[in-house]
């Protein structure tokens, strides 16, 4: 028979002492099937859950679609809106306008969608076939707010932005030292639409197709709306939801136990005596006990929701930037301007996939401050390029790299650090207020993006040098309040 030591331990349990020192309790507890039943197989350890394959990938792939939905104009939609007789200005506006919708939307969704992803999921397909429909649709009507109309269909698909982000750390199906991991996945889906997007936008725009259905300003819209329609399909079919079962306030319990057939709960749900707890933080309510948020976590929740906010901003600030800026200045084509944010994010890549494979050994706020750094020094370095007026493809580039880089790994921990240090049943609110950052975030920056020439580079680039300087002294302040579990 196996020592006492070795028992406890594969049971991963706390077990009274007075059990240990008696070898006959021991042979009945570990005959009794209600104890066999409890205990946890390694394969199945909760803190490591992940959801179906296929349903996975299914709202991965939604994830890469959306961004690619959301940047594939971003080439070519200047021209496209001065054809129409529209501007600069207004091009951005119509890049940004869908996130508007898309907040606005949103909640009145949540209330119908009983806590589950396929409904949303439809309602993300069939927006988006009809919106790249009107999008496509304003050439031949000669109409310029029908793009507009367009975009702002395709924005109630975007409220799926939300909902990959819960489903990536929804305590039912996903485990809390998986999340970060999905995250990653996430964020490597985002570099992908912001690569892709913008390269089959310009190519298509460069090869023309010169009719007035479809040509280089409506080819990109055409070919989405197939691309939706083919895969609402692949959703129809393959995709699964989640189970029915709610979420418990602290989803990394195990089951209580008062008798010699049962095991007592561990006090703390850590493998790593070191992660036990966060500074500040306190120790998950029991269902009985209202949770109640402390002023250090409101701390927390206020640096991820501005940081959700800031990484979104600047990002979508340079995506509807590059194509004016260098249109204005280097006299770039869609397509060359299309190549310019593509190859930067293209670079991303294999550093955005390293962050996927290491996430389980280091610290979200560790990859939170990397991120800002790396993102920050991009910023500088185009300030100075302004100063000297020495601009060129070659520096661009870095500055675009080193932003794209950044800025994304930030944005991998806003959501996933956040419901680590929240009981599992708060996964929808914390999905809800850093969606609602990041919308904020690609409003305001898309518009501050296209109207970058006008207002002046120094003062657009120097905005973007605040914003982050206001999340350092948030992420300074509160850095030990910002330890949670590794994964």
């Amino acid at each position: 028979m196996a020592p006492p030591e070795l028992l406890s331990t594969a049971l991963d349990v706390s077990l009274p002492r007075r059990w240990l020192s008696s070898s006959s309790s021991t042979r009945r507890l570990r005959e009794d099937p209600t104890t066999l039943a409890t205990r946890p197989v390694p394969d199945e350890d909760p803190e490591l859950l992940l959801p179906k394959r296929s349903s996975l990938v299914i709202i991965i792939v939604t994830n890469i679609m959306l961004q690619i939905s959301f940047f594939i104009i971003v080439s070519s939609s200047n021209l496209y809106a001065e054809h129409l007789g529209g501007s600069a200005t207004f091009s951005g506006v119509v890049i940004g306008i869908p996130t508007l919708f898309s907040g606005m939307c949103l909640i009145p969704l949540v209330r119908i969608d009983k806590g589950k992803y396929t409904r949303p999921l439809h309602f993300a397909c069939g927006s988006s076939v009809l919106g790249h429909v009107l999008y496509a649709v304003a050439y031949k009507a000669n109409w310029l707010y029908l793009i507009l109309i367009g975009r702002i269909v395709s924005g109630l698909s975007f409220t799926f932005f939300m909902y990959t982000k819960r489903y990536c750390s929804d305590p039912r199906i996903v485990g809390i030292r998986r999340r970060t991991t999905l995250a990653g996945w996430l964020v490597v889906g985002q570099a992908t639409g912001f690569s892709l997007g913008p390269f089959v936008g310009g190519a298509l725009y460069k090869i023309g197709f010169s009719n007035a259905v479809f040509n280089g300003y409506t080819s990109p819209a055409w070919l989405m709306a197939v691309l939706w329609t083919v895969f609402w399909v692949v959703v129809y079919f393959w995709f699964e939801d989640v189970p029915e079962t709610p979420p418990s306030s602290s989803e990394i319990e195990l089951p209580t136990i008062t008798n010699s057939s049962q095991i007592q709960p561990r006090i703390s749900d850590s493998k790593d005596p070191s992660e036990a707890h966060s500074s500040g933080l306190q120790t998950p309510p029991t269902p009985e006990e209202p949770f109640r948020m402390t002023k250090r976590q409101w701390g927390v929740t206020g640096t991820m929701c501005w940081f959700a906010m800031t990484c979104f901003f600047i990002l979508g600030a340079w995506e509807a930037n590059l194509p004016v800026f260098t249109g204005a200045t280097l006299n770039y084509s869609p397509f060359a301007a299309g190549n310019l944010i593509a190859l930067g994010g293209v670079c991303t890549f294999p550093f955005l996939i390293a962050n996927v494979l290491f996430a389980r050994k280091y610290q979200d706020r560790n990859t939170l401050a990397i991120g800002t750094l790396t993102g920050s020094l991009g910023l500088f370095i185009m300030i100075a390029l302004l100063e000297t007026r020495t601009y060129h493809y070659g520096s661009l580039f870095v500055c675009w790299f080193l932003i794209a880089l950044g800025f994304n790994l930030a944005s991998t921990v806003t959501l996933s650090l956040l419901s680590k240090q929240l009981p599992g049943k708060w996964n929808g609110r914390t999905s809800l207020i850093i969606q609602y950052s990041n919308y904020t975030g690609r409003v305001t920056g898309a518009i501050w993006g296209g109207a970058g020439v006008k207002v002046g580079m120094i003062s657009y680039a120097c905005m973007q040098i605040g914003i982050v300087a206001v999340g350092f002294v948030m992420f300074s302040t509160l850095w030990k309040n910002l330890k949670a579990k590794t994964g």
